[in-house]
């Protein structure tokens, strides 16, 4: 078999719509027997039906092999791990034979092999004859089986090859994972329908034969191509309403659930029912940590299940269908879908694009054939409500045939496709990563013209989406809620996706979880497949929670003694929501009431009780918005919205307690050289403190860095900043005065510039042991860019466990993240603070703290830390080099010191792993600045 080949495949069945059948059916899933060679040039003999396998090992279906032991993953972005020599193959290709011997129902006659998918090229035997071969890895396949079928024992055989010239087409960002990680099955179903069936009741379909059924409307014995009206609901992501309909054929009973929707562009607007959308989305791979690509059903439905409790409400399917299971949930509970061809050659563009398959003639049918086996599996799913040509394949001839036949065949869906700018095949212009000021520019119809003004005029009137945004890799993404904004202001922009769903970790003995390189992969794009909005095992991420607050269905704006509820749901009004809020005194509830909300939202009183005259606590008003009833996605109870006003600010003196008299430094009572001062002993010579309360500390030193985001490595400012010299300050200190207090004067500079900061420590202390620090910063030089950090860091021993804090929380947040993050009363052990990033870098930044409390065991001092008025607070059980030094989670090790960051700013985080960089707004630039704080025991 010539695996050079340009055909798709040969042998197959046409493709046809992926249905339930009652037709018998026999599932081939299982162990088979298995055996893995190097090279591709293998004999077939083992299709022979009386073959002896019993030496191979076992292996199940749906898997792949590498993740079985045979063989190791492999992970690329771009780079095809071979050389761009199309259509010809390296001579080292892993090669998987598999068979598998089943028994064949008494009277069992005729029927299909179906294989949903396979990577990436498979060659079919049965009994040994051959049945064909087949590329396209993400889509389903089908051999006519009848003629050999046989009474009793059968024996399918099937050999996969890793490498065929098919793999030029799958480029896609993801771990290289050959082998059956589909299911396969034997069926007598052979029916194929195409229903038909918009938001205003039209209905009528396509069949060879049969008549079609949907009893809750009334519909009986419907013949093909006769259109009815029916007085049916429309389907929506928010309202998914659908109808089960039964198609019988003489041979065969085939149910589908039909949702009757309609998808339009009209005055450059997405519309689904005449109404405009705006779509909320994150893009998914199929992935599990331990499975690859061969996702369990029940790991499906939480992805969707996540995504609505999120307030996601599409996806798209990067890049390649899904498995047929996760569109009947997207039906079922309510997502839209772009549905994605399996195409991506990507890794052409490092070769200047030449010999493109997306540009040769000679490709053309293994191109069309993958987008029609897409377009006829899934054309009955109303979640559908977009075709994509693929992803990064660059410009070509052959997508005008891809574009054409889809046309043809669905003219109700638009077409998508991000690759061509001049959107000469499309329906809607799509982007990736577009900066904040071009959304901007696009939502006012001033973006750059195309060259040629026909295109131009064309691609004005068309929706904008970003198909990717916000790329999701390591701490972050910033700018959410920006990009989210201008996608509400202009009526053209359709909203976007977020990059991506899931970190691709693969579950590993040594690393926890594995990327590229960690399989020893001569050619790999590292951590670049560790971008996901939850962590490897489906656990939120920080940018995910934030995610769900920048895509909330309900705003609230607060007035003088009212709140205005902005209902944002496309489809739906109020009416399935609960209203409540809560009045909390320093993170403590003072009251508690609901509101009584209008279905359409609007103004609505604040029954607010005032607060007491005789209280000096800050105040603040939480509203929320949850499910009144359960829902098949949520629970009752579960929260949509929130949001959060401030009823009255503390006293000028609540945070850092009364003003007290200060009182001197002194030698009295301290060891040889050093001074007591309040709660603290000071070294005389330095003027720091070596114990604080009875704890052993080492600091405070100015801190001016932090262990690089991946959006610091990726945008340039971590080598910036390690060229600098930020991770290696050194502290000279200038002067100690003895006084009404303790004065420190230091400079604080890296080795090898003349940039510095001037920073004067001022300690004083008040009746008790209660210590006020003020440190004030002054630059040296001209500081070219922003900076990481700008903060002091402190040594606690290992002891200190918990930390008690009011402020924003529960979790992190930096500057241009943290829209989850709300102020309150939070706790939480130092290990609880750690967000873990599967590569490890900055994180646990707590913003907006007011006070916080750490302490530890019973009989363990512990003290308490007030900002004046706030400052960011970060503590964990490893340093910074320490955190800049692991490359996976394990390598960090806790330590018998606690590292206590109090910062007064920090840099953004913005998306440049790919994309923009920070936001101007949130660059930190070194500038004066006075942290102050209160440090008093607990």
């Amino acid at each position: 078999m010539d695996l050079e080949t340009f055909a798709p495949g040969s042998g197959r069945l046409e493709p046809r719509a992926a249905l339930r059948s009652d037709a018998p059916a026999l599932d081939l899933d299982g162990l088979w027997r298995f055996r893995l060679s190097p090279v591709a040039d293998v004999p077939d003999d083992f299709a022979r039906p009386g073959f002896d396998d019993s030496a191979w090992d076992e292996l199940p279906v749906p898997a792949h092999w590498p993740l079985h032991g045979h063989g190791a993953p492999a992970y690329t972005n771009v780079s095809y791990p071979f050389p761009v020599d199309p259509p010809h193959l390296p001579g080292e290709n892993p090669t998987g034979d598999y068979r598998r011997a089943f028994d064949l129902p008494h009277g069992w006659s005729g029927g299909r092999l179906r294989f949903e998918g396979v990577d990436s090229f498979a060659r079919v035997w049965l009994n040994g004859h051959e049945l064909g071969f087949s590329t396209g890895s993400r889509l389903p396949v089908e051999f006519d089986a009848g003629p050999w079928l046989r009474p009793g024992r059968n024996v399918l055989a099937v050999r996969v090859h890793q490498w065929s010239a098919a793999s030029y087409l799958e480029d896609q960002d993801m771990w290289w994972l050959p082998g059956i990680f589909r299911d396969v099955t034997l069926t007598r179903s052979a029916a194929d329908v195409f229903v038909h069936a918009s938001h205003d009741g039209r209905l009528s379909f396509e069949a060879a034969e049969g008549r079609l059924s949907v009893p809750e409307l009334g519909v009986r014995d419907l013949e093909p191509g006769v259109e009815i009206t029916v007085a049916a609901e429309p389907w929506t992501a928010e309202t998914p309403r659908l109808y089960e309909a039964v198609l019988t054929t003489p041979h065969e009973t085939v149910r589908l659930r039909v949702g009757f929707r309609t998808v339009s562009v009209e005055d450059g607007v997405l519309l689904a029912n005449g109404r405009p959308l705006l779509l909320k989305g994150v893009n998914r791979h199929e992935f599990h940590p331990d499975h690859g690509r061969a996702v369990p059903y029940e790991t499906m439905r939480e992805d969707v299940l996540l995504m609505k409790r999120h307030n996601v409400n599409a996806v798209r399917t990067s890049h390649y269908p899904p498995h047929p299971d996760f569109l009947d949930l997207c039906d079922e509970l309510g997502l839209w879908v772009i549905d994605e061809c399996d195409l991506e050659t990507h890794g052409f563009g490092q070769v200047g694009w030449r010999r493109n398959p997306t540009d040769d003639p000679r490709w053309a049918d293994a191109l069309l054939d993958r987008m029609r086996r897409m377009v006829e599996r899934d054309k009955n799913h109303p979640s559908v409500i977009m075709w994509s040509l693929g992803n990064e394949a660059g410009v070509g001839r052959n997508l005008a045939v891809m574009a054409g036949w889809t046309r043809e065949r669905d003219p109700s869906r638009p077409l998508h496709y991000e690759g061509d700018r001049s959107c000469a095949h499309t329906d809607v212009y799509s982007r990736m990563y577009a900066t904040h000021a071009e959304v901007e520019a696009i939502g006012r119809g001033e973006e750059e013209p195309l060259d040629d003004p026909v295109l131009d005029a064309r691609r004005r009137a068309m929706p904008f989406l970003q198909c990717e945004y916000a790329h999701a890799m390591g701490n972050g993404p910033g700018g959410l809620a920006e990009y989210q904004e201008l996608f509400e202001r202009f009526p053209r922009l359709a909203g976007g996706f977020v990059w991506e769903w899931i970190d691709h970790g693969l579950t590993h003995p040594r690393h926890e979880y594995a990327y590229g390189g960690d399989y020893g992969e001569p050619v790999h794009d590292g951590n670049f497949v560790i971008d996901g909005l939850v962590f490897p095992d489906r656990t939120p991420s920080p940018g995910l929670l934030d995610l769900k607050k920048v895509f909330e269905p309900v705003r609230f704006a607060f007035g003088d003694g009212v709140v205005r509820v902005d209902n944002r749901h496309d489809f739906r009004d109020l009416a399935h929501l609960a209203f409540s809020a809560v009045v909390e005194e320093d993170g403590n509830p003072v009251a508690r009431f609901p509101l009584e909300v209008p279905p359409s939202g609007g103004e609505v009183k604040l029954p607010v009780p005032p607060p007491p005259a005789e209280g000096t606590g800050e105040h603040w008003l939480t509203i929320r918005a949850t499910l009144a009833a359960d829902q098949p996605w949520a629970s009752a109870g579960h929260e949509l919205a929130w949001s959060q006003t401030l009823l009255r600010a503390p006293a000028p003196a609540t945070r850092r307690g009364p003003v007290r008299r200060p009182t001197s430094a002194s030698r009295e009572g301290a060891a040889e050289g050093r001074l007591v001062l309040g709660g603290g002993e000071f070294d005389a010579r330095t003027g720091r403190p070596a114990r604080l309360f009875g704890l052993d500390v080492e600091g405070p030193r100015l801190d001016l860095y932090r262990a690089p985001t991946d959006n610091d490595r990726h945008g340039g400012l971590g080598r910036t900043w390690r060229r600098l010299g930020l991770h290696r300050l050194t502290h000279r200190v200038d002067g100690v005065e003895i006084g009404a207090g303790l004065t420190v004067r230091t400079r604080v500079a890296p080795a090898a510039t003349d940039l510095g900061m001037r920073v004067t420590w001022t300690w004083t202390a008040t009746s008790g042991d209660t210590l006020d620090l003020t440190v004030d910063v002054e630059p040296e030089g001209e500081w070219p860019g922003p900076i990481p950090r700008l903060g002091v860091h402190l040594a606690l021993p290992g002891e200190i466990a918990h930390v008690t804090w009011f402020g924003r929380g529960p979790g992190e947040a930096y500057p241009d993240t943290g829209m989850a993050a709300r102020v309150g009363r939070w706790s939480a052990t130092i290990d609880d603070l750690q967000t873990p990033y599967v590569y490890p870098q900055e994180n646990g930044h707590r913003a907006d703290v007011r006070w916080a409390e750490f302490g530890g065991p019973a009989g363990t001092p512990g003290f308490r830390v007030a900002g004046d008025p706030v400052f960011g607070l970060t503590a964990r059980r490893w340093s910074t080099a320490e955190l800049e030094a692991a490359r996976h989670r394990p390598d960090l090790v806790a330590g018998d010191r606690v590292h206590l960051h109090l910062d007064l700013a920090q840099q953004g985080i913005g998306t440049a792993t790919c994309g923009p960089g920070t936001l101007p707004r949130y660059d930190l630039r070194a500038a004066p600045a006075t942290l102050r704080l209160r440090f008093t025991p607990s």
